[in-house]
């Protein structure tokens, strides 16, 4: 860790000599788990950004599936789209600047930066040409069976190319601002994934010729324009019938009206991306400010990406790599639509319900209904024990929300804490804080400002929540606050008690309808402390004397698990055989790996569910035979981190907010929080045997690092974990119907933003 990091550390974490040491696990270990030398070798490691790109190739493969509703596989190809575009312009752009300071070491697989990029690009270009197929050769047939026709400007009719010709003169023109490049006229700034015209022009008198980029407005307009049915063919299509021509088809059909007078030699569409990182050195004097200089600056960052139709000539190509400065390494011919982010337009459209996921809405758990008006009332529920939510099949409204709302309108409430990562618009959270504040209790909003992607919308919260008097708190630097936490301080008797909310997930009311996570509700005095000290360390300046029942990070969260790794290979014998069962986005830290491979040897049964990137090989002889690793991606996103070992009759589980990965474990603020009532760590664990019993939704890794599609065997029963648990929670609301009770302002009508972001969740 460096001095910096280790410095905003010592905030959270513990003195070495008391709470350094992870807590006693319930049996200590004898025998350390394996730490042979060997566990070291680059060939037991799958490379991080080669298995990133696998997940995108699942939610590829959900575009695919026929089983998967029409609208919803279209709609996976733009989450594909959006995934992929985060990926070039966060990971990628970092390894091209390791290239360019020098960093030629190899990562703990053995690769170097320039060969992880060139493994990337082949990878890629892989991937793009069965994203194109995909949609030109299933979806596309698919839609026109439904009367939703995507068609080129070429074959349209006469009737409807005069429409089209009025439509872009009137609607479309005005948006357009072609830019030649010519002596005086320098190369145009092109912005970070807009879609653009290349044109070249001859001039018939001069006979110069000359490049020109013409801007596709998709922020402005619909990526696609809809026409009326041809005159000849309105009866055989139906009355609900959608034709559709993509914008840029549009404008490159009426470049005459953009160069009046000239030639049109050649036009092509390409795209960019550019470098969106944020670096905010680690001695900012205002983090606010230099969060807000940085966004200033993502807009002009580096390009790391070039796409290019396949249809442009070698002469335009050559042209646009020279003007934009790359490599023709850093060009991407595609062969079909490019970005189809805006698929998401036609996954929108109005059509039959067997076209899209049907509507579910969250269940308000049953202990939360305890007033006669029906209302939940989560503080009630919480001072008879703890209880345990699971999103999105339990309502955030009903649940969270509603448990921050009766804190502000409590007269007993003295204080509000909360954690702020990620937010939405719409947020109730947030305006409770300043709510809260005006009613005269003390409300404070630990913010992270460098949440990826989500910087300005939570400099806009902050200044608000500023505004309205409520203590705004960024954090460090160095150090993201990604710890998911709700403290609610209360008034009774002589004396207060701590009421607090421990989740794996961000207090974001949209995607806690498409993203899965567990959240704790508890009064557990313990716990409640640790979770009140971590918001005083966090806000003030100190060190705490110890943490009672949770595991921090940077801290003893990594030790914490080791530590329980090898409590549950001392307790491992054949008589009593011993088991780890985990629950995570991402599987990356070397020492977490180890150990598992570690337990492996020892003979300990390991059960993985790792949605996203992993970089231990399962099934190697003598290492990980007895490591099994799944995947499931399908409609909704797998984000919850369950850590479970069970060992001499007994399950220890936490709930957290951190994968195993370094930067969750030494450059994050993390929690993660064991799970004290034996029904609850049940529930935990029904979850995770559901998951690792799906054959629906879910992949299987193997030792040499390729996903296989699970499917039902002859004669087995199909399981589904997302499908198991939308039945389980609608019968236990008691009630049947396909759409179920909710405290929910909406139901879910589809995947939405499924798995979309994914790099940064």
């Amino acid at each position: 860790m460096d001095p910096v990091s280790a410095t905003a550390a010592a905030v959270i974490a513990p003195p070495p000599d008391t709470a350094g040491t992870p807590p006693a696990p319930a049996t200590e270990p004898n025998a350390q788990p394996t730490t042979d030398s060997s566990l070291s070798d680059p060939k037991l490691y799958i490379n991080r950004e080669l298995s990133w790109l696998a997940f995108n190739k699942r939610v590829l493969e959900l575009a695919e599936d026929q089983r998967v509703p029409l609208l919803e596989r279209v709609r996976f190809c733009s989450i594909y789209t959006s995934n992929l575009d985060e990926y070039y312009m966060v990971r990628v752009a970092g390894l091209y600047d390791q290239i360019e300071a020098g960093v030629a070491s190899a990562t703990q697989d053995g690769r170097s930066p320039l060969d992880i990029i060139a493994g990337i690009r082949e990878q890629v270009l892989e991937l793009s040409d069965q994203l194109c197929s995909c949609f030109a050769e299933q979806l596309l047939p698919a839609l026109e069976a439904h009367d939703i026709h995507v068609v080129s400007a070429d074959s349209l009719s006469a009737g409807q190319r005069a429409h089209l010709a009025e439509h872009f003169g009137q609607v479309i023109f005005p948006a357009l601002t072609p830019l030649a490049v010519a002596p005086g006229r320098p190369f145009p700034y092109i912005s970070n994934l807009s879609l653009s015209l290349a044109v070249l022009v001859r001039d018939p008198v001069s006979g110069q010729s000359v490049f020109a980029r013409v801007k596709v407005p998709t922020e402005n307009l619909p990526r696609f324009v809809s026409i009326p049915p041809a005159a000849d063919d309105a009866g055989a299509k139906g009355a609900d019938a959608v034709t559709l021509v993509a914008l840029e088809e549009v404008i490159a059909a009426h470049l005459d009206a953009l160069f009046p007078g000239m030639e049109i030699l050649e036009s092509g569409v390409f795209r960019v991306t550019r470098d969106a990182d944020l670096e905010v050195s680690d001695d900012a004097a205002d983090l606010l400010q230099a969060v807000e200089d940085e966004l200033r600056r993502r807009r002009f960052g580096e390009v790391v990406r070039v796409e290019v139709s396949s249809e442009c000539s070698a002469e335009l190509r050559q042209e646009l790599a020279v003007q934009l400065e790359v490599r023709d390494a850093e060009v991407y011919p595609v062969k079909g639509l490019l970005d189809m982010r805006g698929l998401e337009e036609i996954a929108r459209l109005p059509g039959p319900a067997d076209l899209r996921y049907p509507p579910f809405a969250g269940t308000t758990p049953p202990q939360l209904l305890r007033q006669e008006d029906g209302k939940p009332d989560v503080l009630g529920a919480m001072r008879e024990g703890d209880v345990l939510v699971h999103h999105p099949y339990d309502s955030f409204a009903s649940s969270v929300e509603r448990f921050v709302e009766q804190a502000v309108a409590d007269p007993n409430v003295l204080a509000i804490k909360q954690t702020v990562y990620r937010t939405s618009d719409d947020s109730r959270l947030v305006p409770a804080l300043i709510e809260a504040t005006e009613r005269g209790k003390q409300a404070v909003a630990l913010v992270e400002l460098q949440a990826r992607f989500d910087e300005r919308r939570n400099i806009q919260w902050a200044r608000a929540m500023e505004d309205s008097g409520v203590h705004v708190v960024y954090g460090q630097p160095s150090l993201k606050t990604h710890v998911k936490c709700v403290l609610v301080v209360r008034r009774e008797g002589d004396g207060v008690r701590n009421y607090v909310h421990v989740g794996t997930g961000n207090y974001n009311s949209a995607t806690a309808r498409l993203y899965t996570d567990f959240g704790l509700f508890s009064t557990d005095t313990e716990l409640s402390a640790d979770v009140a000290d971590m918001f005083n360390y966090m806000t003030g300046y100190g060190r705490p004397l110890h943490y009672r029942r949770v595991l921090m990070a940077p801290g003893n969260l990594r030790d914490g698990i080791l530590a329980e790794i090898a409590a549950t290979v001392a307790a491992h014998s054949p008589e009593h055989p011993a088991r780890i069962a985990m629950k995570m986005n991402a599987l990356v830290d070397g020492r977490c790996i180890r150990a598992l491979y570690g337990a492996s040897q020892a003979g300990v049964r390991v059960d993985l569910n790792v949605r996203g990137i992993c970089c231990l090989r399962p099934g190697i002889p003598g290492v990980s035979e007895n490591i099994r690793v799944v995947s499931i991606v399908g409609r909704l996103l797998e984000h919850s981190r369950v850590y479970a070992f069970q060992r001499n009759g007994e399950d220890t589980v936490y709930i957290a907010s951190a994968d195993l990965m370094p930067r969750n474990l030494d450059h994050r603020v993390e929690m993660a929080v064991p799970i004290a009532r034996p029904e609850l760590r049940a529930e935990l664990m029904d979850v995770l045997e559901r998951a690792f019993a799906d054959n629906q939704s879910a992949w299987d890794l193997d030792s040499s690092g390729v996903w296989h599609r699970l499917s039902p065997r002859p004669g087995t029963k199909p399981r589904s974990l997302q499908g198991e648990l939308l039945e389980l929670h609608t019968k236990r609301a008691g009630d049947d119907r396909p759409a179920n009770r909710s405290g929910d302002s909406d139901a879910q009508a589809g995947a939405g933003d499924t798995v979309s972001n994914a790099a940064r969740s």
